[in-house]
């Protein structure tokens, strides 16, 4: 069948993982251009100095998503970029003349922008201050937002303000191993804490001055994994699931979405691990009330599923880690399920579906837009990925029965990403892209991999034609030139 029509087909990329020239025309530096010039951080110390030299290629890039025939294009504002101190006391005209101009060709492709705020490249001068540890990232934050709204709000009309919180929180401040490489703590709550009141404060900006002219859409995307009982017949196993899932994307969701505040079972666990204060913050009644409502929409990233069973930490490690303090949930992947070019991304489309629904359910039926999905492989100079295409067939296919069985409200889908790029912490060894990036080329020259082409097929198709009709012109070589009669003569023969 068909999606709604008016249905979003985006692809995406974010700022540091494809444009590269990260100390062009006044650029300051980034969290990750710190965290990547580190000693093995990154695999093979590899870093995005250059990475897919975006910068210097927007009609290139242009190209590409016109070859797709997508309808919107994701992607992010590097912050130093625009301000490279991070504060609007210095604006960096070069840099957001950039961003003006591949808003321009996105428009006179027909291709409408879809822009991410912050997706991960904290300007490294307020890093140095305390970054999102610091309760004044709020207003810093919000200023750097506002300088985009009047810069670009006539012409952007959906926008994101926070690219996977849970990431910038507890990967980037729990865990370690992503910018700007704290440990754990009591960091990952107080980060939480602040992007979403940042996240707050912004959309009542845009809500308040910009949206009444400029009449665009924003939220924030947040990232999720399903969740199945490890044994389905075991409670403590169904329970670990649903968990898993509730502090992963409900430690955002459920402050903005319900009630403005985050929910009892989390703010019960932390306090019986925290052994005296919890560590998780707490809002005010008018931080609830000014948190609670702050979405157009419900913007997902979603890749895998896991399989979820209870665990019962040892006592020793009970005040460390954010899965101590709150999950108490072991997770592994069932064996038969297909891999990818990442250990922790599976091939599990039943899921995404499940993961739909449950948000339908959990948040009262918001609007969605999928804002990343996709696969990565590791075989160098692979044009024929069919594995990707297998996996957009079943996951696109996955989310059009949850519109049509389910009854979710789902209004876009984004494939990541455009094409291979600087993949954070492995570098270049993981490519997630429907373009093939030749990195030995010092054009980087970028290629299509037949899943594009079936991508492509999918947006022009809006869906998957019924078989039993026969043959679809959306199915048909999109031809050039003459071979466009050639095609309209042969369709006309088979209707008439």
């Amino acid at each position: 069948g068909e999606f709604p029509k008016n249905f979003y087909w985006s692809v995406a990329s974010a700022a540091y993982q494809i444009e590269g020239a990260w100390r062009a025309d006044g650029k300051g530096l980034s969290i990750w251009d710190q965290f990547a010039h580190t000693p093995l951080k990154i695999n093979n110390d590899e870093n995005g100095d250059i990475a897919c030299d975006s910068y210097h290629k927007i009609e290139e890039d242009v190209a590409m998503l016109k070859a797709i025939k997508v309808t919107h294009y994701r992607f992010s504002i590097s912050w130093p970029r625009v301000l490279p101190d991070g504060t609007t006391e210095l604006i960096n005209e070069a840099g957001l003349n950039y961003y003006e101009k591949l808003v321009d060709v996105l428009l006179a492709a027909n291709i409408q922008p879809q822009v991410t705020i912050y997706h991960w490249d904290l300007p490294q001068a307020l890093q140095e201050v305390g970054g999102w540890e610091n309760s004044t990232i709020v207003q810093r934050f919000k200023s750097y937002a506002e300088l985009l709204f009047q810069r670009l709000g006539e012409k952007v009309k959906f926008w994101i303000t926070l690219n996977e919180p849970y990431a910038i929180a507890n990967i980037g401040h729990g865990y370690g191993v992503s910018a700007p490489g704290k440990i754990p703590g009591r960091a990952p709550y107080i980060v939480g804490h602040n992007l979403i009141k940042a996240h707050a404060e912004v959309w009542h900006l845009y809500n308040e001055t910009y949206r009444p002219k400029q009449k665009g859409l924003i939220s924030l995307s947040m990232s999720s994994e399903w969740a199945e009982p490890k044994n389905p017949s075991k409670q403590e196993d169904i329970d670990a699931a649903r968990r898993h899932v509730q502090f992963y994307v409900g430690w955002f969701a459920h402050p903005i979405f319900k009630n403005g505040d985050y929910s009892e079972l989390m703010k019960r666990r932390i306090q019986e691990k925290s052994q005296g204060q919890s560590r998780l913050p707490e809002f005010t009644e008018s931080e609830k009330q000014r948190i609670k409502g702050t979405y157009d929409f419900f913007g997902l990233n979603h890749y895998t599923t896991v399989l979820a069973s209870n665990l019962n930490y040892p006592a020793f490690l009970t005040s460390s880690s954010w899965l101590v303090d709150i999950q108490g949930v072991a997770t592994i992947a069932d064996r038969s399920w297909l891999g990818s070019g990442s250990l922790w991304l599976k091939v599990t489309p039943f899921g995404f579906r499940k993961l739909l629904k449950w948000i339908k359910e959990e948040y009262n039926n918001p609007p969605i837009y999928v804002t990343e999905n996709g696969i990565s492989e590791r075989v160098d100079e692979s044009l024929n990925d069919p594995w990707r295409t297998h996996y957009l067939k079943n996951y696109i296919n996955e989310a059009l029965k949850a519109i049509v069985h389910d009854g979710v409200d789902l209004r876009g889908y984004t494939v990541w990403s455009l094409m291979d790029n600087f993949e954070w912490a492995v570098g270049y060894s993981e490519r997630f892209g429907l373009y093939y990036t030749n990195y030995t080329d010092p054009k980087l020259s970028r290629i299509p991999k037949e899943s594009s082409k079936y991508y492509s097929s999918i947006i022009r198709c809006n869906g998957f034609p019924d078989p039993a009709t026969g043959p679809h012109l959306c199915l048909e070589p999109q031809p050039e030139g003459k071979k466009l009669l050639i095609v309209l003569n042969r369709f006309i023969l088979r209707i008439g």
